[in-house]
Parts: structure tokens; C-alpha cells; sequence
């Protein structure tokens, strides 16, 4: 039969709940259930902090209001980052996580000359070989509307 474990804390902790605490010590933070440590980290590793509080909000130890108001840390962060746990699990927190868009190479001068050369009746590849960019980026720029594609000229066909 389980044993009840009364919540009984060390001075000079902050409780989470009636279950968890939190203490911080020469340069640590402990997670206490109870009187037992169950996770640390070094003070200054968010990733650490975020992947453990989402943890515990998804298994139910803590609510999310109750991180919020103990850490003083915004609703909406605590929900992006939970959200984070349960897509990723807690590599989501330490591995490099894609990047959704890269920065635009066609600016400024490089995207004037792009359209001039492609008015001029230049191909996609032709304009992208004398820039120096990649031809991709190129179309991703004439599908986003910043370019015109080069208008190509019909070839007349002899009559027979």
C-alpha cells in the first residue's frame, strides 16, 4: 500500500504547489518534492528551467498559473514552451530547431539590377550566374510577387 508523504518543506524554500518547491542555492536551483530533490540546474540555464517546468505542467504536477506566479514569467511563454515538451519531448529544448525563413538575398541594388536584367529578356539561371545567387532564390522571389519572370520570346516558325 502507498505511503502518504506529508508536505513537509525545508526553510527557505518557495512552494510551487503543496507538492513541489523550489530552492535556490549558491548558484543552483533544486525542485523539491516534498523534502527530496527531484531536478536541478545552474541558475542562469533557461533551457534547463523551460524543459523541466513543461514537463512537470504536462504530467500534471504543477498547473501552468502556478509557474507563472511563482517565476513570474508570461502565460504565453509557458504555453509555447509546454507546447514545445509535448511535440518535441525535452531535446526540443537542447537540439538547434529549424529555421522557418532565411533572410532575403535580393535586397537593395541586388534586387534592382535582378529586374532589370530579367526586363531585359534575360533567363532565370542567365541573371542568377552574373549576380552571383542561386537560381532558386531567384523564383521564390518572382513566385512572392518582388520579381516579374523574364517574358520569353516566341520563336517564329517557318511556314510550310
Amino acid at each position: 500500500m502507498a505511503q502518504l508523504e506529508l508536505p513537509i518543506f525545508p526553510a527557505g524554500v518557495t512552494e510551487i504547489n503543496s507538492r513541489i518547491a523550489v530552492q535556490k542555492e549558491t548558484g543552483r536551483v533544486f525542485y523539491l518534492h516534498g523534502h527530496l530533490p527531484v531536478f536541478q540546474h545552474e541558475e542562469q540555464d533557461v533551457r534547463s528551467f523551460r524543459m523541466f517546468t513543461s514537463q512537470m505542467i504536462a504530467g500534471g504536477t504543477v498547473k501552468p498559473k502556478e509557474i507563472v506566479q511563482t517565476f513570474g514569467v508570461p502565460m504565453i511563454t509557458v504555453k509555447r514552451y509546454v507546447k514545445l515538451y509535448r511535440d518535441y519531448g525535452a531535446k526540443g529544448f537542447y537540439e538547434p530547431q529549424p529555421r522557418n525563413s532565411s533572410a532575403s538575398v535580393l535586397k537593395g541594388e541586388v534586387l534592382e539590377k535582378a529586374r532589370e536584367l530579367l526586363e531585359e529578356g534575360r533567363s532565370v539561371p542567365q541573371v542568377a550566374a552574373e549576380l552571383k545567387v542561386l537560381t532558386n532564390t531567384l523564383h521564390k522571389a518572382i513566385r512572392a510577387g518582388r520579381l516579374r519572370g523574364s517574358h520569353k520570346k516566341a520563336i517564329a516558325t517557318p511556314a510550310k
